[in-house]
């Protein structure tokens, strides 16, 4: 039974939770988010993958294929190339998910009464996105051979088949057996230093500040910038660690391949680091406690988990989504991991996701730093 004395109790906790107005924005927010997110980003339903065409026939039967492909809303022909150089930097740039090469004598063959075969190339390094299209492009080879071989009969008053018309030869690039540990463990090198250095970083600075101790380094002969700098840099050396450990392990025990630069992929690694410390240093300018802290920084994990590609493709969100993921730091350092150590291209494939880390890095630090100072002061 609820007596006089907890009812004053319980209304006492529900004053309490409403005077905090941070921490009753948080509970009530982010289910709703979760929902919204969970809701729209967690398919695999992937459409409109970017598609790029090296159509040596440029004939009928070629422009004929092409339309069975866009027909079907899985393949978006973003890209029309003249070479396979061409073709295969599309995709080792990403801007680019598949490849269809149609060779010169395409419609000949099929004039010919023989079997005309294709090449489909698919980016492997994703494989939610790898065997949904595979599946998809198989299939709609078959449909679009099927239609050509009944009209082909037809034609010749032959009621049985003796070859098909459309030969579709499906090669998946850098991830063949599109085994999943080789999509998942460079996204946890980006998640766990994302998500370690800005906690660790954060709940360290709030400490100081509960047990009183950040007015004694105050007061002490130390510049504002050398105590920003000697907080951060421990939990820098303790992400390169992880990152490092993690890489170790996943190559030696589950045999993901590094076929690019370790040095760029470290580099590149400090950039995006720079921005996960500045999410944390701005967090312990806004958190009054470490519990406070801890629940910031979870809850900006919430976007960052299901907008930056790191379980659900983004090819498979709606339109706003893919957006909104532009700003978020991760999507372009798992774009950057995954393209080193699957693909081992340069940093000149690269260049737009460097810039981005490298703006996102300055303003978070920037913002945090003259925040922190101004605390400080």
């Amino acid at each position: 039974m609820i007596n006089h004395r907890m009812m004053a109790l319980i209304r006492k906790e529900f004053i309490q939770i409403v005077r905090d107005p941070r921490t009753l924005y948080i509970v009530l927010a982010i289910p709703v988010i979760q929902l919204f997110l969970l809701g729209y980003t967690a398919t695999t339903d992937v459409r409109n993958v970017p598609l790029a065409v090296f159509d040596q026939s440029r004939s009928p039967a070629a422009r004929d294929l092409l339309d069975a492909y866009r027909a079907a809303d899985y393949f978006s022909l973003a890209y029309d190339v003249d070479s396979e150089q061409e073709l295969r930097t599309l995709i080792d740039d990403g801007l680019a998910r598949a490849g269809l090469i149609i060779p010169p004598d395409f419609e000949e063959r099929l004039l010919a009464g023989e079997t005309a075969e294709v090449a489909f190339i698919l980016d492997g390094s994703d494989p939610n996105v790898a065997s949904t299209s595979l599946a998809a492009a198989q299939l709609i080879g078959q449909s679009h051979s099927t239609q050509l071989t009944v009209e082909r009969l037809t034609a010749q008053g032959v009621s049985t088949a003796t070859r098909q018309a459309i030969d579709v030869r499906a090669r998946v690039w850098y991830n063949p057996d599109l085994v999943s540990a080789y999509f998942m463990i460079p996204a946890l090198i980006g998640m766990i230093l994302q998500l370690l250095t800005s906690l660790l970083t954060a709940s360290a600075i709030v400490r100081e500040r509960e047990r009183g101790t950040i007015e004694q380094l105050i007061v002490t002969p130390i510049r504002s910038h050398e105590l920003i700098l000697a907080k951060i840099i421990p939990y820098a050396l303790i992400g390169f660690f992880d990152t490092i450990e993690i890489l170790v392990i996943g190559t030696l025990w589950f045999h993901v391949p590094i076929r690019g630069s370790l040095g760029l992929m470290l580099l590149l690694s400090a950039l995006f680091l720079a921005g996960s410390l500045g999410v944390g240093l701005f967090v312990s300018t806004i958190a009054k406690t470490q519990q406070e802290a801890i629940m910031l920084v979870y809850f900006t994990m919430l976007p960052t988990i299901f907008l930056s590609g790191f379980l659900f493709p983004l090819a498979a969100m709606p339109r706003v989504l893919q957006w909104v993921s532009y700003a978020i730091p991760l999507r372009y350092y798992l774009i950057i991991i995954r393209s080193i150590l699957l693909k081992g291209v340069g940093a000149s494939a690269l260049t737009g996701e460097i810039v981005a880390l490298a703006i996102f890095a300055a303003v978070l630090l920037t913002a945090a730093a003259l925040r922190f100072r101004k605390r400080l002061d």
